[in-house]
C-alpha cells in the first residue's frame, strides 16, 4: 500500500520521467502522477493536489501563495526547479510545517537564450525564414552588433555571462542596478550608470533582474521613451519586472524599434492577448530553462531532494 502520494506538475513536454528514476520510488511507497496540463487557477490548483503528499513545481509555472497552501492539508514536502521560486509564500509554506526545497540548475541555458533572441531580432530571422519558405528572397534589412551599446539591468550571475557575450560581440557594455557597484561592473567589463543614462545611451537593453516587490515595474513608460526609436529591448527574466501595457503602446506606437520578449505577466500566455498582436516583436514561450541539460538538473535534483526528505533529511531547504 502507498504511504504517499506525489505530484509532478506541469511536465509540458511529458518528459519529466525520462530524466529521473521516478517509478524506482514505488519500491518506497511513493504513488508518482505527472500533470501535464497547467491548472488554470488556484481553485483548479487546490482540488487536484488537496490529497497529494509531496508536489514538484516547475519553476513559477504553477504559484502556491498562502491561500493554496492552506487548501492543501497532506502537503508535506514541496520541491521547486532552481534554487529559488517567487511563486512560492515560503513563510505560509513553514507555518503549515511544509518542508520547501530547491535543486540545482544550468547556469547557462538562461543568458544563451537571451543572446539567441537578441541575435534573431537583429537579423529579422523568424521573418525571413517564413519569407523564404513562401518564396521570397530576400525581404529587410537586420543590424549588427558591433559597436552598438548593451545596457544590462541587473548584473548578477546571468547578467555577467550577457556582458561577456556583448564584449566578445564588440559592444560597449552599460550596467545599473540599485545596489551594483563600480567595482562589480568593472569585474565584469561593463561600466556602472544611473537608469536614466542606461536607458538613453543603449541601442539594446536586456532585464536580468530578480523578480520581487522592489523590482516589479523596473522598465516602465519612462524608460522605453528614453530607448527610443533605434532601442530594443529583451527580457528573458520575468514578465512583471516590464510594465506590460507600457510595452504594448511602445511597440505601436514606435517608441522603440522592438522587442525580443521571452516571459510575460501571465503564463502560458492566453490567446488574444496583445502581445501576441503587437507589431516587431520576437516572442518565445519563457524558453530560457528548458534544455535537455536544465532539465536533467532540476528533475534529479527534485528526485534527490525526495529521497533525501524519505530518509529524514531534507537537502536545499528553503526558509523564509
Amino acid at each position: 500500500m502507498n504511504q504517499y502520494r506525489l505530484a509532478i506538475l506541469d511536465d509540458y513536454q511529458g518528459v519529466a520521467e525520462d530524466f529521473a528514476p521516478w517509478s524506482s520510488l514505488a519500491q518506497r511507497g511513493v504513488a508518482v502522477t505527472v500533470f501535464g496540463a497547467h491548472f488554470g487557477s488556484e481553485a483548479e490548483t487546490a482540488a487536484a493536489l488537496a490529497d497529494f503528499d509531496i508536489v514538484i513545481a516547475m519553476r513559477e509555472r504553477t504559484p502556491f501563495p498562502r491561500s493554496v497552501i492552506g487548501q492543501l492539508p497532506q502537503l508535506k514536502l514541496l520541491v521547486t526547479t532552481g534554487s529559488a521560486n517567487a511563486a512560492i509564500d515560503l513563510q505560509a509554506a513553514a507555518d503549515h510545517g511544509v518542508v520547501v526545497c530547491g535543486t540545482g540548475g544550468s547556469p547557462t541555458a538562461a543568458p544563451e537564450l537571451a543572446w539567441a533572441l537578441l541575435l534573431a531580432f537583429a537579423r529579422n530571422l523568424t521573418a525571413e525564414e517564413a519569407s523564404l519558405r513562401s518564396g521570397h528572397w530576400q525581404t529587410g534589412l537586420g543590424f549588427e552588433l558591433s559597436g552598438k551599446t548593451l545596457g544590462i539591468v541587473g548584473l548578477g550571475k546571468i547578467g555577467k555571462r550577457i556582458a561577456a557575450y556583448g564584449r566578445a560581440f564588440g559592444m560597449d557594455v552599460l550596467a545599473w542596478s540599485q545596489n551594483l557597484t563600480e567595482e562589480t561592473a568593472l569585474a565584469a567589463g561593463a561600466r556602472r550608470v544611473s537608469k536614466e543614462e542606461l536607458f538613453t545611451e543603449s541601442d539594446v537593453v536586456s532585464v536580468h533582474l530578480r523578480l520581487s516587490p522592489r523590482s516589479e515595474g523596473t522598465v516602465g513608460e519612462r524608460e522605453l521613451q528614453l530607448l527610443g526609436p533605434d532601442g530594443v529591448l529583451v527580457n528573458t527574466a520575468r514578465g512583471p519586472l516590464v510594465d506590460q501595457q507600457a510595452l504594448v503602446t511602445a511597440l505601436e506606437e514606435g517608441w522603440i524599434r522592438g522587442a525580443a520578449i521571452d516571459v510575460f505577466d501571465q503564463e502560458p500566455l492566453p490567446a488574444g492577448h496583445q502581445l501576441l498582436t503587437a507589431p516587431r516583436t520576437l516572442l518565445t514561450p519563457h524558453l530560457g530553462y528548458v534544455t535537455q541539460e536544465s532539465y536533467r538538473a532540476f528533475f534529479g535534483g527534485a528526485f534527490e531532494d525526495v529521497t533525501a526528505w524519505l530518509d529524514g533529511a531534507p537537502v536545499r531547504e528553503l526558509t523564509p
